[in-house]
């Protein structure tokens, strides 16, 4: 699943955007209160219509007795009463003689139950007693005879339920067409725990089978599954019921149907494979893009895996309203409609780049996911950290014009700003009910996981990395796997003819000589122990700080946990195997160094002025450097910063920074490196410093501090004023020459620079004087929207403008104009609109609440909105969900003051248990009182040095 907040760079992070019930049971309908506190009981309290039985099993994971062999689905859902109706046969085994079979089931309404057992060549069909415990969302069906080990039966579930209000489970969803007729779809949304709510079934990773799945559908409607259609059979003259072919063995999470209206277009891959792009009929013709983009992606990762895709077509469905990013259901892969339509004459740079990498994240799940799968949500980061890294390795090839590669640096420090808080979590965290396993679909999954894997590819080097993943994919394909099982297979494979003389030892370990090629050596001989070396990253929490002392030729390292927070002393007992590397004044070939112990020395060749450590940020670590080492370096990126790539200086912009945080640095000191700034002109070292220089800002416009916060202000602009004035108003140049211009641009325009200002003014007036029919440049659109929106009068037509089908491919842009308006009625008004859902589409409310939030005018009313629509947020958004917790964090993390901590942890130590212990309700009180730290240090400190500097 592509996260929507794993979003691409932007020069403000306040505009990113690129980016319970009654149960019916069989004798009779029990009310029970939804009490999901509870992880084990004694007895339990749900019982039968004759209030003779208890709930058999008393743990929320499902037992192993009885294991699913083939799921017989047949749906019928009804777009008119927004219900549906099913019926589930279900081919198991016994593994362990038992009287009960314990499945999941939530919000359906079961008719009637069997079970059925073969003696000999005769069928006996018995009516099972059904009980329900809707905490863990577990069913039992009673058996009136044991069931035997070794022998096969079938559950037979008759069932009814309401299609879902949410995103997730059987769902609702709608559109309106360009005539102003509001249609309904039916699509489904599974991952992790929903497929519940769709059928009863075992609902776990591990529990893998095979599905037939027939789905009856109106005939002016059409259905779509994982595998293609068999046969199509008219039930009725208004009811088709169509037969899909059966499908591979996967878990239960990646079965997917859609009824909808939706046309589609396709193409066949080189190795035959139908690749078809399906949308509402109005938006067909931005479906072109995509289907080209997975044609290339799908041969890609054929060619690379070396494993062909099993299945005869690959789906890729554009639904109205979704929750995520995508969703890599195996053959049917769903994606929000800003994450698959692109329109070559209206969509930006970032929408290419943002497009072609969710296409390639889902495509990547086809294998890492859905092949090889985790066997407990707990290594969520073997699906998705995989994912994400391939992304970036998949598009670099199949799209080299996007310079993907650029771009994954920002990957790493968007992770460590969670990981350096006591509340992040390892990448291999235990978790057990619902809300904890979404929870896990957070940076550390996804964005530490891709950084991981990218420092142990540099490690291995490319060749071995990616035999040991082919290994890995053959050994566990239609299988479940855990960390360990990828760490083997990476730890027993060598490079074929390599010729660095590795080779393969007695203990499994590939072994290297020292006299090495510079690209691929370990100074001394090391034993490549994967697993011990990967389990530092993945069993522990946080990443390590490496201090640098140089002393003649002597390079002193010292290694710590880098932790911020008032009782951040550094943590005993962690360590890391730190696969350093390193370049010098004397040397740009790429040095190495496996620092495994506390403290180490590595001696130099002859003596240097400077070093730079973690080179290309391939590495999830930060350096210090210790003595006059930094003094060396701001000289460097002053007299010749082009001396080390774009991403060391990026990384050397991140580090200086996080430094102050701890205490190691002087806020002078960092400041005082951002000045080379004036002289860049690359991507990612200005994103880096914008990224850094305006949440310091931030933090001051919600404490009055006018003065030194317009100072501060002044003298962002003026260090990128230069690179704004070369900035042309057009689409011209490399996607990221573009995605620079239209951060600038907005960066510019929003800190009211006037000549953008002027420019931007010039242009909305003109294209709202054509009735909006002017074509603005697509790089240059949200600036001016932007600008325009600031009057009462523009914000009204640029609304207008929104609503209409046209404007589509343009809504996120106008969303961030909208939300950044000083007027506090259209605010509020905005974010009410978000909630109902009709003209502003619910799933774009997460990222309006905190564009409004960042709005020194909205801050107040996006807390006051986030307070009083709690509840109808979580049952929404699901609690845990990425969703909420960008909000939650999204709209208190620039909070800085005392008051606000209190209101904060006041709020949700009112809630009930659930959400008050949320990973994300933790992370946002650490991050306020961060901030409070940070300002009570560097405030005046920021102030003095701007009197000194301006």
């Amino acid at each position: 699943m592509a996260a929507l907040f794993s979003t691409l760079p932007f020069a403000d992070k306040s505009s990113f955007m690129m980016m319970m019930m009654t149960i019916g049971v069989l004798n009779g309908a029990v009310s029970v209160n939804n009490d999901h506190n509870s992880k084990n009981r004694e007895t339990a309290d749900v019982v039968s219509g004759n209030g003779s039985k208890p709930f058999p099993w008393d743990k929320i994971r499902l037992p192993k007795h009885v294991i699913p062999v083939h799921y017989d689905l047949l749906l019928h859902p009804n777009l008119t009463t927004l219900t549906f109706t099913g019926f589930a046969r279900i081919e198991i085994t016994v593994n362990q003689q038992t009287s009960s079979v314990i499945l999941h089931s939530k919000h359906l309404q079961i008719t009637r139950a069997t079970i059925q057992r073969r003696m000999g060549n005769s069928h006996t069909e018995k009516e099972v007693m059904v009980l329900e415990y809707p905490p863990f969302e577990q069913i039992a069906l009673l058996a009136a005879f044991p069931l035997h080990v070794g022998q096969n039966y079938t559950v037979s579930i008759e069932y009814s339920a309401n299609l879902s209000e949410s995103f997730h489970g059987f769902y609702k969803s709608t559109y309106r067409t360009q005539e102003g007729e509001v249609r309904v779809l039916a699509s489904t949304q599974f991952e992790p725990t929903a497929a519940r709510m769709a059928f009863p079934c075992f609902d776990e990773p591990s529990f893998k089978a095979r599905f037939s799945i027939k789905i009856r559908r109106e005939p002016k409607h059409l259905a779509l599954s994982n595998m293609p259609i068999v046969k199509s059979v008219n039930v009725a003259n208004w009811l088709v019921e169509d037969h899909f072919d059966v499908s591979v063995k996967m878990s239960t999470y990646l079965v997917a149907f859609i009824v909808s209206d939706f046309k589609s277009v396709s193409k066949m891959t080189t190795s035959g494979i139908k690749i078809s792009v399906y949308t509402v009929p109005d938006k067909i013709n931005q479906a072109d893009y995509a289907l080209d983009a997975a044609v290339k992606l799908l041969d890609f990762y054929e060619n690379y895996f070396s494993i062909p895709y099993p299945l005869p077509k690959q789906d890729l469905a554009a639904i109205p309203d979704f929750q995520s990013g995508a969703m890599e259901n195996w053959g049917l892969t769903t994606y929000r409609e800003s994450s698959l339509l692109y329109d070559p004459e209206k969509s930006s740079a970032s929408a290419k780049l943002w497009i072609t990498m969710i296409i390639a994240h889902e495509l990547a799940h086809q294998w890492f996911g859905n092949l090889v799968t985790m066997e407990w949500w707990n290594d969520l980061w073997l699906n998705e950290g995989f994912a994400k890294f391939m992304e970036y390795v998949s598009v670099s090839i199949t799209h080299p014009d996007l310079k993907v590669e650029d771009y994954f640096l920002g990957k790493c420090f968007d992770a460590m700003e969670v990981d350096a808080l006591n509340s992040s979590h390892p990448v291999s965290t235990p978790v057990e009910d619902p809300a904890q396993i979404q929870e896990m679909f957070d940076d550390v999954s996804y964005e530490k996981g891709a950084c991981i894997l990218n420092m142990l590819r540099d490690y291995l080097n490319a060749d071995v990395f990616k035999a040991g993943l082919v290994q890995y994919l053959r050994k566990y394909s239609y299988q479940n796997t855990k960390n360990e099982d990828l760490w083997n297979s990476l730890a027993h494979t060598c490079p074929v003819g390599d010729t660095q003389e590795s080779q393969l030892q007695g203990d499994g370990f590939c072994t290297r000589n020292q006299q090495t090629s510079s690209s691929a050596h370990w100074t001394r001989r090391e034993i490549l122990d994967v697993t011990t070396m990967m389990n530092t990253w993945t069993l522990q929490k946080g990443f390590p700080l490496v201090t640098v002392t140089v002393k003649g030729k002597n390079v002193h390292l010292h290694q710590e946990h880098y932790m911020k927070g008032s009782d951040s002393s550094p943590s005993t007992g962690y360590l890391w195997h730190v696969p350093l590397t390193y370049i010098t004044s004397k040397s740009d070939t790429v040095q190495r160094f496996l620092l495994t112990t506390k403290t180490d020395v590595l001696i130099l060749p002859e003596e240097v002025e400077w070093i730079k450590f973690n080179v290309g940020m391939n590495g999830y670590y930060i350096v210090h450097y210790e003595d006059d080492g930094w003094d060396a370096l701001i000289s460097l990126l002053k007299e010749n910063h082009t001396a080390i790539s774009s991403n060391d200086r990026a990384s050397l912009i991140n580090n200086v920074f996080q430094l102050v945080s701890i205490g190691k640095l002087s806020i002078s000191k960092a400041l005082d490196l951002s000045l080379y700034l004036k002289h860049e002109s690359q991507i990612m070292p200005v994103f880096q410093g914008m990224n850094e220089l305006i949440p310091m800002y931030k933090l001051m416009e919600k404490r009055d501090m006018d003065d030194v916060e317009n100072q501060l202000k002044g003298y962002i602009v003026n260090l990128f004023k230069d690179l704004i004035d070369k900035q042309s108003w057009n689409d011209e140049g490399s996607v990221s020459e573009r995605m620079l211009r239209s951060s600038l641009l907005l960066f510019a325009c929003a800190r009211k620079y006037q000549p953008c200002v002027d420019k931007a003014e010039e242009y909305f007036m003109k294209w709202k004087e054509s009735n909006g029919t002017l074509r603005l440049p697509n790089d240059v659109k949200t600036a001016v929207y932007a600008v325009g929106a600031q009057t009462i009068e523009g914000w009204d037509f640029l609304f207008s403008k929104y609503r209409l089908p046209w404007f589509n491919t343009e809504r996120n842009q106008i969303e961030v104009a909208l939300s950044i308006s000083r007027n506090k009625d259209k605010l509020q008004w905005i974010m009410d609109q978000s909630l109902l859902g009709d003209v502003v589409k619910t799933q774009d409310l997460p990222h309006i609440i905190v564009f409004v939030a960042k709005n020194p005018s909205g801050y107040h009313l996006a807390w006051k909105f986030l307070k009083e629509n709690w509840n109808k947020l979580v049952q929404k958004f699901e609690l845990g969900s990425p969703s909420i917790a960008h909000m939650v964090i999204g709209v208190t993390n620039q909070y800085s003051t005392r008051e606000q901590l209190a209101e904060v942890k006041e709020f949700f130590n009112s809630l009930e248990e659930k959400s008050s212990q949320l990973r994300c309700v933790q992370q946002a009180v650490e991050t306020i009182e961060e901030n409070i730290r940070w300002m009570d240090i560097n405030f005046e400190k920021i102030k003095i040095w701007l009197q000194n500097n301006m």
